[in-house]
């Protein structure tokens, strides 16, 4: 039994948001639960991020949207963000989350996310379905989008951190399965 909870995980750059994330989702594949929705994966070198792939965590499909190569008027740092790429994967997998999961996932709802009009209209749109949702949020932005979320009574803000980080998976887990925690 799933509850409707919604849960926005936060924390800072390199807290572990998105491996918390990757852990509960592992978690609730084990009941059997249909989870979909998008992930947004950093590339690196070894050393040093040089860019962002997104995935559709229902097909598996992904797109390289962000990366040195790409020249663009939004960028982070050195990286430069095709919107377009991130929509055309982005936004049809949190539509189709909403029309055929038991539980939705955007990760991550942070500062090149929300340059995207649509990307903010399909969370939106996520976060009225009557569905169970996970997201990650930036932890210092204060986009309006991201400062709704926060302020919505149904998102319960858990904040990942190095300490917590192996523990947060279980918490939200037990959550999302109704328990009070």
């Amino acid at each position: 039994m799933i509850s409707d909870i919604k849960i926005g995980i936060t924390g800072l750059p390199g807290s572990g948001k998105t491996f918390a994330l990757h852990r509960v989702i592992e978690m609730l594949r084990e009941s059997d639960l249909k989870i979909g929705g998008m992930i947004d994966e950093p590339l690196t070198d070894g050393r040093r991020k040089t860019g962002f792939l997104v995935k559709d965590i229902m097909t598996g499909e992904s797109q390289v949207f962000a990366g040195l190569d790409v020249e663009s008027k939004t960028m982070i740092g050195k990286i430069g963000v095709d919107l377009a790429k991130f929509e055309e994967i982005g936004i049809a997998a949190i539509k189709r989350a909403c029309a055929e999961c038991d539980i939705i996932v955007i990760d991550e709802v942070g500062k090149v996310e929300v340059e995207s009009q649509a990307f903010i209209d399909a969370v939106k749109e996520a976060l009225d379905a009557d569905k169970p949702m996970i997201l990650t949020l930036h932890k210092k932005s204060r986009n309006p989008l991201l400062q709704d979320i926060r302020r919505r009574d149904d998102v319960r803000i858990l904040e990942v951190t190095p300490t917590n980080r192996n523990l947060l998976p279980y918490k939200i887990v037990r959550l999302m399965n109704g328990e009070n925690v």
